[in-house]
């Protein structure tokens, strides 16, 4: 089970095999506090590479901290041309800023959800333990509270962006 921001590098490699012709951007730098740790995007090379796609398929995006810059700087980096088809692949959960922050830049995309989570274990069968429903009500947490925030501060198009 490949779980956390696995979920987008399976998906980019199942994406690439069924279009072998689609450009590819990976997104994704130092989200750390201080900004002293490497590069998420540095790290996405050797898990491609036992997913059997090419190195020269993917372009990296190393510098954004955050998701307002994961827009930024993905639509410079790949310059989208108008009526071209661009998938944003990110948790289900954090897709709502994603695509806002996306749409706010002016970078059309459509939403690919993965890692979508459920009220049960799936390998189980059985209801959440306290703890792990704990984590899961934190991380939904800090996704309202970043929709809020960017709305807020105009780093997304919409409160709640539609599909």
């Amino acid at each position: 089970m490949i779980g956390g921001d696995g979920n987008r590098i399976a998906a980019l490699g199942k994406l690439a095999r069924a279009y072998p012709d689609a450009r590819i951007v990976y997104s994704g730098g130092d989200a750390s506090l201080l900004g002293n740790q490497s590069p998420e995007a540095e790290f996405v090379y050797q898990v491609l590479d036992s997913l059997g796609v090419p190195r020269g398929r993917i372009l990296l995006e190393p510098r954004s901290r955050n998701t307002a810059e994961n827009a930024a700087f993905t639509k410079a980096l790949a310059n989208p041309r108008v009526g071209e088809r661009w998938l944003l692949v990110t948790s289900a959960q954090h897709m709502p800023r994603a695509v806002g922050s996306f749409r706010q830049v002016g970078f059309p995309v459509e939403a690919y959800p993965v890692g979508w989570r459920t009220g049960l274990h799936a390998e189980l069968g059985a209801p959440l333990a306290f703890g792990d429903a704990l984590a899961r009500f934190d991380s939904a947490a800090r996704e309202w509270i970043g929709l809020l925030f960017y709305w807020a501060t105009g780093k997304t198009s919409a409160l709640l962006p539609a599909p």
